[in-house]
């Protein structure tokens, strides 16, 4: 399932990130979803991105 705005993603996600940290989740998520085909391991994929973002900008998740 792709994720076309932030507000389709999941709660968790929603509530944990920043609107701009949504953003790169949620492309993350849909590009590895169509190299996987794996939603738990596009998950993983996403939060890795945003993790990585996080520590090049040096920056709360939140």
């Amino acid at each position: 399932m792709l994720y076309k705005s932030n507000q389709d993603l999941p709660l968790d996600i929603r509530t944990r990130l920043s609107e701009a940290y949504q953003d790169i989740y949620r492309a993350a998520y849909n590009s590895a979803i169509h190299w996987y085909g794996e939603s738990p391991k596009a998950h993983r994929v996403a939060l890795s991105a945003v993790k990585m973002q996080s520590a090049v900008h040096g920056s709360a998740l939140v």
